[in-house]
């Protein structure tokens, strides 16, 4: 007998919380193994450089679905402890994970074994053996396109829009602490350069349709841009990136864009990849980060390509580097006030 859709949607995903345990011990063991385990201890003695060299301005990329199956919290509080200092994302990660989690929706655990037919029957969208409420999620749209409304019609950076995300969940957020609204607080920006490709499309397209003599719109080129300046501000730079794709792409390429324009930077200084991609049809998800030096992009003094499930790892990183207690003397940055202010945003401090 198929199960019912309060049957399916019955466990949430747990979000991890890496100040609840100290995984020290455990990077200290994994730095005496071999493979991913000593990979891994290898990119959080690079993540911790990043954190004590007070010149570095830290970029956490996010791609994959990682948010949904149980980090949420980790990349949350990467912002609140004063850890990274920007964030460029996929939509998703950004839109059906964080901001939908962050107005009261659940992921859920699920399983392979399971006809899929069915669950478009009931409205459940699956993510491996994670679950989602599709109702749920277009509700997430709809919010979206309600904030879209709420705005002037003209073209909005991702990162404008985000902090207008950000600004509504202040007073809206049915579970606060989510990563989009502590980065608005904080003045972190957070850059979606396929900003569209989530559920904050659904709801921008609803906006023009219903408004097309008066809508905004989203500039990526605009999104290029403004992440090529914060490299030309930062100066020495670090990534931690999760997963690969889009995002650290974006990231990568802001050192050619910013020597383009005529404006010479450094290379990242720094680099961490986790990813399960593959580099045999010559791409890693956007080249494995050695490559990436030929292009002018990342140094290989500090580079360290992690090849495993990023869930499996990135809480073990964050859980020893906060533990250390490094971050605590970090200079915490207002990367956002670089960029002309957004309406209503938080002063930058």
């Amino acid at each position: 007998m198929s199960e019912t859709k309060k049957g399916l949607l019955r466990e949430p995903i747990r979000h991890i919380d890496f100040t609840s345990f100290d995984a020290t011990p455990v990077i200290d063991a994994m730095r005496e193994m071999s493979f991913s385990s000593r990979d891994t201890a290898s990119a959080y003695d690079i993540y911790r450089a990043m954190l004590e060299d007070d010149a570095c301005t830290i970029l956490l990329t996010l791609a994959g679905s990682t948010g949904a199956g149980g980090c949420l919290q980790v990349y949350a509080d990467l912002v609140r402890y004063n850890m990274v200092d920007a964030i460029v994302a996929t939509g998703a990660s950004i839109v059906d994970m964080d901001f939908f989690e962050a107005l009261g929706f659940r992921h859920y655990r699920g399983t392979l074994d399971i006809d899929d037919n069915h669950l478009r029957e009931l409205a459940i969208d699956r993510i491996y053996d994670t679950f989602i409420d599709e109702e749920e999620l277009q509700r997430c749209d709809l919010t979206v396109y309600e904030i879209a409304n709420a705005l002037p019609a003209k073209a909005y950076s991702s990162r404008q829009f985000i902090a207008e995300m950000g600004r509504y969940l202040v007073d809206h957020a049915v579970k606060p602490g989510s990563l989009v609204q502590l980065a608005y607080e904080h003045g972190i920006p957070v850059f979606c350069p396929a900003f569209t490709d989530s559920s904050a499309g659904f709801g921008l397209v609803k906006h023009q349709w219903d408004r097309p003599d008066s809508h905004l719109t989203i500039d990526s080129i605009r999104d290029f841009r403004e992440l090529t300046v914060l490299k030309m501000e930062a100066g020495t730079t670090g990534l931690l990136m999760i997963g690969g794709g889009v995002p650290k792409n974006f990231a990568q390429d802001t050192v050619v864009c910013a020597e383009m324009l005529g404006k010479e930077v450094p290379m990242h200084k720094y680099a961490v990849q986790i990813t399960v991609a593959d580099v045999r049809d010559g791409a890693c998800s956007s080249s494995t980060l050695k490559e990436a030096a030929s292009w002018g992009k990342v140094e290989t003094s500090h580079e360290q390509m992690v090849y495993a499930e990023a869930g499996t790892v990135i809480p073990l990183i964050a859980s020893a580097a906060y533990h250390s207690g490094v971050w605590q003397s970090r200079r915490r940055r207002t990367l956002g006030a670089i960029f002309d202010p957004v309406p209503g945003a938080a002063p930058a401090r």
